[in-house]
């Protein structure tokens, strides 16, 4: 792109604290690097993760930027050296380690999708980190395979929203759990079979009432002492996949149900990833997901969008839990 600008907005942080320590700043736009594409930034999606690095609990990977944003949407600004595939001008959506949070950024190419036709430029911030963090997790450490069910805590979150169209949309029964009637109602407009609210109810006692027989992959956010709870809900070979510790980092759990019922406890993070898993990743997503968007059959599911100068009330909402589906920043 002719006559890049110098210089760019930013959101920073003043110090690790609440929503408020947020502040809009200016930086050098980034030079784009090897096998790098430089975004102008159409929205950023905002991410829990955003809150904890936020307050100091979460500090980017070596090398990352400073900026909070693991996920953009924008316009094709340069290409770096050794990038095929990709023109300036071309619409994009990227996973990244940082940076999201600003006018311009720069994410290595293998982790950049094109915007599904039929996806608002905008909307397709809310779909890198979810659609990746959903397929590694749900369809390749946890196998979920057609005619399997699954149970996906935090139904309403952007992850629990895209678990349950995908899993629905190849083939299989899914059950969530959610924190009010109007989360759960939302879960089963999406195709949930059934949403359980866990402020009322115990899930594994309604899920085995509701199933009979339990579920064949459990996707976890809380960990803690859900743990215990949710290897009780696997059937015999249950997967459960742990991607999030919202609930704490220690539990204590019977090993001889582990061994008994054949039973897999995994646990992944996407940020620290190397270039290359992450771009294995965006390949498997571009092939098995992106043909469901493009359809329409799988979509964006958007709470709320603020601008950049209004990330600390983006902040403050993810962080009251009181959102269905994603949370965007709108940049340009």
């Amino acid at each position: 792109m002719t006559d890049l600008p110098s210089t760019m907005r930013v959101v920073e942080i003043a110090a690790p604290g609440g929503p408020e320590v947020l502040t809009l700043g200016e930086r050098p736009v980034p030079a784009v690097g090897d096998g790098e594409l430089l975004i102008q930034v159409a929205a950023s999606g905002v991410n829990r993760a955003d809150c904890m690095q936020r307050r100091g609990e979460y500090p980017p990977p070596p090398g990352a930027s400073d900026l909070l944003g693991l996920e953009v949407s924008g316009t094709v600004a340069a290409v770096g050296n050794g990038v095929l595939g990709w023109c300036e001008g071309d619409l994009v959506c990227a996973l990244l380690a940082g940076g999201g949070y600003a006018e311009f950024c720069v994410a290595p190419a293998p982790q950049c999708l094109p915007v599904p036709p039929g996806v608002a430029l905008v909307d397709a911030a809310a779909l890198p980190e979810v659609a990746m963090t959903v397929w590694t997790n749900v369809f390749e450490r946890g196998a979920l395979s057609a005619g399997e069910t699954l149970l996906v805590h935090g139904g309403s979150s952007g992850i629990g929203t895209m678990a349950i169209q995908l899993a629905c949309e190849l083939g299989s029964k899914v059950y969530v759990t959610a924190g009010s009637a109007e989360k759960c109602a939302a879960c089963e407009a999406l195709g949930a079979t059934r949403a359980f609210n866990y402020r009322e109810v115990d899930f594994v006692e309604a899920l085995r009432a509701e199933s009979g027989v339990g579920v064949d992959v459990v996707l976890d956010m809380i960990g803690g002492d859900y743990l215990q709870r949710n290897l009780s809900v696997l059937k015999l070979d249950g997967r459960l996949v742990i991607i999030a510790l919202m609930g704490g980092t220690r539990a204590e759990f019977d090993l001889s149900m582990l061994m008994r019922r054949r039973l897999v406890v995994t646990g992944t993070t996407l940020r620290a990833r190397t270039v290359e898993q992450k771009g294995a990743v965006a390949s498997a997503v571009r092939k098995k997901v992106w043909p469901l968007v493009e359809s329409g059959r799988v979509r964006p599911i958007i709470h709320q969008r603020w601008s950049l100068s209004e990330a600390a009330q983006a902040h403050r909402v993810m962080e009251s839990s009181v959102h269905v589906g994603k949370l965007l920043l709108v940049v340009a």
